[in-house]
């Protein structure tokens, strides 16, 4: 009853929470994940951004660093992106208000439903990670893009080494 109680409570001060956005040229357009949310919604900017964005954005702290990368046909977190997804598992535990989509990808080869399902068991062994580590479930949402968000083109192995990864994208609150 107390945790029924509490979901609804923290689903009805986000219906009233209210924010100010502006676009942030820093994220490339093709971030969001098909649900219309903007750049500036994801990572926050303007007068609305939290404090601790810049954290997020300093070159010399691994948490800049957003993706984590698969060998073929994989959904195991290799062992160095293990620190990676810790770090930030670490700062959404510090930052109980932060939260994540993590976005799984895929290379071209496959079906489209195959790549949707690698795509997803790629995200939530992300988000696994990162709930076993501190993170809290409610911070962190898990989609597939399958092989819909390429990030290099080609029919190569250097091109499908960079679409086969997780995307850590933070929302703005």
């Amino acid at each position: 009853m107390k945790k029924a109680l509490g979901i609804a409570l923290v689903a009805l001060l986000a219906g009233c929470a209210s924010q100010t956005t502006q676009p942030d040229e820093e994220l490339s357009a093709d971030s969001g994940y098909g649900s219309g949310m903007s750049g500036s919604e994801l990572m926050g900017s303007g007068s609305g951004r939290p404090s601790y964005f810049s954290q997020l954005n300093d070159p010399n702290s691994i948490l800049s660093q957003r993706s984590v990368y698969y060998d073929y046909d994989s959904y195991t977190v290799k062992g160095e992106y293990r620190d990676l997804v810790l770090s930030h598992a670490r700062f959404l535990r510090d930052n109980p208000d932060a939260n994540v989509i993590l976005q799984g990808n895929t290379d071209d080869r496959g079906s489209r439903e195959y790549n949707l399902a690698l795509g997803q068991r790629r995200a939530d062994g992300v988000r696994n990670m990162m709930t076993l580590a501190g993170a809290r479930d409610a911070q962190i949402e898990s989609v597939s893009l399958g092989e819909e968000k390429p990030r290099a083109l080609g029919n190569s192995e250097a091109a499908w080494s960079q679409n086969r990864r997780t995307d850590i994208l933070y929302r703005g609150e």
